[in-house]
């Protein structure tokens, strides 16, 4: 069966709702030792499972998860894919701008032209391709007098006009961002978080995409978990996971995520799905033509959120539980 594809802002490309996020695959101290022969094969069950877009980052493991898909890329037909990255974060020099430490790893945030292009170079080399089908800027700069936007958005330009980049992405954007990228060249798709707790984004960034044309990709589409159906009030987590200070692990939050569930376990029986692909599937309904982006680094990862793919919401149903969401929003 075909599956319905949604477009990719105005770059002509486009891609089934469901895509496949490989931060997981980088391994690392957040997720633990990576098993790479495995998260290959996840990552060709997913395509075979007609999840064709992938996407990754260089600090997603500092280089492996990227080092893995383009492992990957040996063993699959390219052209079957949407394959995006993402620039901006560095670690090779240091600029005035420190976003975080990765694994003992000081990474800085560098949105010039030439970290940009060095950016893309490297990523093409790691991943063994020719071209990106969409370059994200992974996080914007916090001051536009060091690198002003119109440097940042020309130099995807200039990628774009050689053949290297097919799309252009910005995550963790505001409005007047996403106006700037318009403004000084174009803007097709942003990523942010979504789900159906965390849902700001419908308020503060959709009505500016829908006025522009420019998709939405959402990741932590199950909230870290929360919204699969596995945690309950006594789930605890270690010290210093960002759950803990997640809004929607909180107790009083948590319980209403948790009724929210509750009240859905008849759909699970009728549509013999789990709760995390029910949620998944109404998540790709909440915005008209959302991508929405799942981590998995095994095959039965895979399969599990594939499973939200095939699932086809009655409109009675799906308007139930859009119901439920904007009574807890």
């Amino acid at each position: 069966m075909q599956k319905q594809l949604n477009p990719i802002g105005n770059s002509g490309l486009s891609a089934p709702f469901l895509g496949m996020g490989t931060w997981a695959i980088g391994g690392g101290s957040w997720w633990g030792d990576n098993d790479d022969a495995l998260s290959v094969k996840a990552i060709e069950t997913a395509v075979e499972q007609g999840i064709t877009w992938v996407d990754t980052a260089p600090i997603y493991g500092l280089y492996h998860s990227e080092e893995v898909v383009g492992e990957t890329l040996k063993h699959i037909d390219r052209d079957k894919i949407i394959l995006s990255t993402k620039c901006g974060l560095e670690w090779r020099h240091e600029t005035p701008v420190i976003h975080k430490t990765v694994d003992g790893t000081t990474v800085y945030r560098d949105l010039s032209a030439q970290s940009i292009i060095e950016d893309v170079e490297d990523s093409l080399r790691r991943l063994g391709t020719d071209h990106l089908d969409v370059l994200y800027t992974h996080w914007q700069s916090p001051d536009f007098a060091l690198y002003p936007l119109e440097e940042t958005v020309g130099a995807m330009m200039k990628l774009k006009e050689q053949g290297k980049i097919r799309a252009i992405g910005a995550s963790n954007v505001t409005a007047d961002i996403i106006r700037g990228y318009c403004k000084y060249g174009q803007l097709d798709v942003i990523q942010e978080k979504y789900s159906l707790l965390t849902r700001r984004i419908e308020k503060q960034l959709l009505p500016t995409c829908k006025e522009l044309g420019v998709s939405i990709q959402a990741y932590s589409p199950l909230e870290q978990g929360l919204l699969t159906g596995k945690v309950t009030m006594d789930t605890t987590y270690p010290e210093g996971s960002t759950r803990n200070s997640n809004p929607s692990f909180q107790p009083s939050r948590r319980a209403q995520a948790l009724k929210l569930l509750a009240g859905w376990q008849d759909l699970t029986e009728k549509y013999h799905c789990t709760l995390a692909q029910l949620v998944i599937a109404l998540t790709g309904r909440m915005i008209p033509g959302l991508h929405v982006l799942c981590g998995a680094r095994t095959p039965q990862q895979v399969m599990d959120n594939a499973g939200a793919l095939n699932l086809k919401l009655d409109g009675a149903d799906a308007v139930r539980m859009k119901w439920d969401v904007d009574s807890i929003s």
